[in-house]
């Protein structure tokens, strides 16, 4: 589906594949300019010539959520002026019992889920507050179902979506005042490439075991969701998403 976001400047992280690639879709397709910021630069041309070929503008704008983004907001800046819609996706799962002391992985998920995040929400700050005074500005943080729930070997994964709904909900009563809307969506399982860099033959069996017990949602799903959330009406804020394929309880 395509939604009415016309005049709308849009940044979407990890829009590499997957969700994001799906939300970058819809928001291009429903009249918005998408900044697509992810570090695979040669996916990122390729969705922004599929973009371009339907008639969408993008801009495929190579960079690491957790490093300096001074000449990826600059690049942006420079295409398409200031931002008014943040989309907050990049993010990596990976599964190990705690019992491995993987810190490995520990601080990737954290570098990643939660200081990326931040990262991201405050290169952008500024464009969302001044797009706010006076229209309609949104910042959209992509989190789980998990935030919420237990699953063995997934807990700093999990504990990381948990920080992300906290972090949304707190942010809302500082940039809601404001004129930006805070919108936090939880997915719950998704067919994505977020499993594929796993490397436990364990607890990979039992994922794919579970998407065999329940059907996950498509990431367009995911990304239809957060299109909807964006093009309500100004007073309007869709605070928290829970979107769940049918069969998962």
């Amino acid at each position: 589906m395509t939604y009415d976001l016309n005049n709308r400047t849009a940044v979407v992280t990890g829009a590499a594949s997957g969700i994001g690639t799906e939300i970058a879709l819809v928001l291009a397709r429903s009249g918005a300019k998408v900044a697509l910021l992810a570090r695979r630069a040669d996916r990122l041309a390729d969705l922004a010539d599929k973009i371009a070929a339907e008639g969408g503008q993008a801009l495929a704008v190579s960079a690491d959520v957790t490093g300096d983004l001074t000449a990826a907001v600059d690049a942006i800046h420079g295409a398409f002026g200031p931002v008014d819609l943040v989309v907050n996706n990049a993010g990596v799962m990976l599964a190990n019992p705690l019992t491995e002391g993987r810190d490995d992985e520990w601080h990737r998920m954290i570098d990643t889920n939660l200081k990326g995040l931040l990262n991201v929400t405050k290169a952008f700050t500024a464009d969302l507050v001044a797009a706010g005074a006076s229209g309609t500005a949104d910042l959209v943080n992509i989190s789980s179902i998990g935030a919420h729930l237990t699953f063995p070997n997934y807990a700093v994964y999990t504990a990381t979506k948990a920080a992300v709904t906290h972090l949304s909900a707190n942010l809302r009563t500082e940039l809601g005042p404001l004129g930006v809307r805070v919108t936090n969506v939880e997915p719950g399982l998704v067919t994505s490439e977020l499993a594929d860099h796993m490397d436990n033959p364990e607890v990979d069996a039992h994922l794919a075991a579970w998407r065999e017990e329940v059907p996950p949602l498509n990431p367009a799903d995911v990304g239809d969701v957060v299109g909807f959330a964006a093009s309500r009406p100004k007073h309007v804020n869709l605070r928290q998403i829970m979107v769940l394929p049918t069969l998962q309880v």
